[in-house]
């Protein structure tokens, strides 16, 4: 399977509590619910063309949380099936088993386990949200594509997708749209380390 980034993020490029003021309020948090204002129904047909594009689902411990506390409650949202019905996994230390079916928790070495399920025959293995997890999978090499969907919007503060000493990669444009309600959707392939050069060839 290709391992598939799906993030939410602020021009500033924080990732924290886009569905909902107190969706995650760690560290303090005030400025949740950035996201949703700019949804409409191109954005929802783009979300779901890429659903209909997984074979699984891979979560952080709590972004999995938060989703098993909502998506099996919203059975007249047009994704709920597919999202209540597909295969999920969860890197976490600390959880014994999760509660939204089916799923399958990662308690060991997550980029290893989740090599091993790239190597599973299959279409897309999306990470939705989990910022921190797929920084790790990132560094580790392990991410073939990122959908990263902006919102016109600065909170000044929160947690980032791409912390200050975050691994580097090289990343290849091969897919850009914006929608009405202002979204910027960009999709990117990883190329590796990224490549460097002086400006005007000095």
């Amino acid at each position: 399977m290709k391992l598939v980034l799906q993030e939410f993020l602020t021009l500033d490029g924080v990732a924290q509590g886009p569905g909902a003021p107190d969706e995650d309020t760690t560290g303090g948090f005030t400025e949740g619910g950035w996201f949703v204002p700019h949804v409409d129904g191109e954005f929802e047909r783009l979300a779901g063309t890429w659903l209909g594009e997984a074979d699984a689902l891979l979560f952080g411990r709590r972004t999995y949380e938060n989703f098993a506390r909502d998506w099996p409650q919203m059975t007249d949202h047009p994704l709920a099936a597919t999202m209540n019905g597909l295969p999920k996994y969860v890197a976490s230390r600390t959880l014994d088993q999760g509660g939204w079916d089916p799923t399958t928790v990662l308690s060991g070495d997550a980029a290893e386990q989740v090599a091993e399920l790239k190597r599973r025959p299959g279409r897309e293995l999306q990470i939705h949200g989990s910022a921190r997890l797929a920084g790790s999978l990132l560094a580790a090499g392990l991410i073939d594509t990122l959908r990263l969907v902006i919102a016109p919007v600065v909170v000044g503060q929160g947690r980032r997708l791409f912390p200050d000493g975050g691994a580097p990669a090289g990343l290849r444009l091969v897919e850009h749209a914006t929608t009405p309600g202002g979204l910027s959707v960009h999709t990117f392939t990883v190329t590796g380390p990224p490549r460097h050069a002086a400006y005007g060839g000095a």
